[in-house]
């Protein structure tokens, strides 16, 4: 009897010690989750011994036992199979094979909707970019990569299905874009129209087959000539690994069908380029013309279709939008490209563009406000602008204005913060803040004072700078929706430094 209780003993600890002494055989593997793993741990730091060795050494253990891909891969079939949820926070296992983002819950399910003031800040934006993009000689476009549970919600499980059917904040922006005459490519009526899967079941975007549609529709928006897809032949092979798939299934891969076009898209990167989701891709083709595109992880597929098009194309995912990037590549086109899940994010963040010039006009500007949390800084050539204002001051349409020193009256980007604070944000020269000591007015009106001036006026001479600062910050956020990624931040002495955040 003893000698059966310690094999059972034995086997047991055996099982404890498993993913431990496991690592000697497997090694210690990053994870593969789309997530940030924890450190290795530290015994002793610059200060000292390290406090919370044991708590980080708990973490790490936790992010890289030995077969934990394994684990993870059968705890999701567990669930998935038997109880039809989903293992993952981040995914949701959807009816006929389908999965969703959980990002776009929210949207889908309409529970956080925009306010009217967040709609007009986003298509106010874009309208005063669009401005910007036609004095520099460049044709604009802006489009929305529909959610795919907007397009394909059907598959949604049954316990999200929205009570009720609301318009999505897509469908409520189109008509302040409308209203600001953005050019603006309906991606979403077009897929809707379409009797085609243009989604991967097992991702959480668009196919090629849909890619294409896109990238057609955007470049007939700004009137580019382009060889279109619709009719071209392709094949179909089952190679894909969806993002989706691979979070809950990380040691089983799971393979869905991508159309592949015959020919495909004729274009060169260049440098070394080792995925399209790198932050900054430059291409060259056969092509006529130069493109700057903003874009984030749809754009991974968009990109060969738009590259075919232009003989050099720029593309970005930096946050904040660089208008400066239009000058700098002789760009005759620019396209902006956002995922329906982060048009929230577009009224809380500012392009990085020198702010239109208005002519003053007191019976439209309003009357002077006083902001709150005013701050300048100074970015080399020009200064930031930024504060808040009151809340009773702001309505609908309200447009925000800045004087500097009664003379130039400039026109702000309205910001909308994640708390709900009105704001604004103004990039003008340094110079000239400087000529005008610092005296700035702000002002609200309902009305748009915007006109025909010239906002590119150059200032005579310059100022050299004291000391390092920051010219600029690039943000590379992460497409999972972690809230991690990576910033370049460049500064006056032509030095440049990158941030993990």
């Amino acid at each position: 009897m003893k000698k059966k209780y310690s094999v059972y003993n034995l086997l047991f600890l055996l099982i404890c010690l498993l993913p431990s002494a496991g690592l000697f055989v497997t090694g210690i593997k990053e994870s593969s989750e789309n997530r940030d793993s924890a450190q290795m741990p530290v015994l002793l730091t610059e200060a000292g011994p390290n406090p919370y060795f044991l708590n980080d050494a708990g973490k790490w253990f936790e992010d890289h036992f030995a077969f934990r891909e394994e684990a993870v891969t059968g705890y999701a079939l567990l669930l998935g199979k038997g109880l039809g949820v989903s293992s993952q926070e981040k995914v949701i296992t959807g009816t006929d094979g389908w999965m969703f983002y959980q990002d776009s819950l929210a949207d889908f399910q309409g529970t956080m909707p925009m306010t009217d003031r967040q709609l007009f800040d986003t298509a106010h934006c874009i309208a005063m970019v669009q401005e910007y993009a036609h004095q520099s000689g460049a044709d604009f476009v802006f489009a929305v990569a529909p959610n795919k549970n907007s397009l394909y919600g059907e598959y949604m499980p049954y316990y999200y299905q929205p009570p009720h059917i609301e318009k999505s904040n897509l469908e409520r922006l189109e008509a302040y874009l409308q209203a600001e005459h953005v050019n603006y490519a309906d991606l979403y009526g077009c897929f809707q129209n379409s009797s085609r899967v243009l989604y991967h079941k097992t991702d959480s975007h668009w196919n090629n087959l849909g890619a294409a549609l896109a990238a057609d529709r955007i470049l007939s928006g700004i009137g580019k000539a382009h060889a279109s897809y619709t009719d071209r032949p392709y094949s179909v092979w089952k190679d894909f690994q969806g993002d989706l798939a691979h979070m809950l299934y990380p040691a089983m891969p799971v393979f869905e069908e991508e159309i592949y076009y015959e020919p495909a898209p004729q274009f060169s990167c260049c440098g070394n380029v080792k995925s399209n989701f790198e932050p900054k891709i430059s291409t060259r083709s056969d092509g006529d013309g130069s493109l700057v595109m903003y874009r984030d992880s749809f754009g991974n597929a968009l990109l060969p279709f738009m590259a075919e098009a232009f003989e050099s194309a720029w593309f970005s995912r930096a946050l904040p939008y660089y208008l400066s990037d239009l000058s700098e590549h002789r760009a005759d086109a620019l396209v902006i490209e956002r995922a329906e899940r982060f048009l929230p994010e577009m009224a809380q963040q500012a392009p990085e563009m020198e702010a239109p010039a208005v002519v003053w006009d007191a019976a439209v500007m309003g009357a002077s406000v006083k902001a709150e949390c005013l701050e300048e800084t100074v970015k080399g050539e020009y200064t930031k602008v930024t504060g808040n204002l009151p809340m009773h001051v702001i309505k609908e349409q309200s447009r925000i204005y800045i004087r500097i020193g009664k003379g130039r009256c400039y026109e702000a980007f309205p910001v909308c913060a994640a708390d709900s604070q009105e704001g604004f944000a103004l990039l003008v020269r340094t110079r000239e803040l400087q000529d005008a000591d610092h005296v700035l007015e702000i002002f609200v009106s309902e009305q748009d004072a915007r006109a025909d001036t010239d906002s590119h006026a150059k200032a005579a001479g310059g100022h050299e700078a004291m000391e390092k600062t920051e010219v600029r910050r690039e943000d590379y956020p992460d497409c999972d929706g972690s809230g991690h990624g990576y910033a370049e931040i460049y500064y006056s002495d032509g030095s440049m430094e990158i941030e993990e955040y």
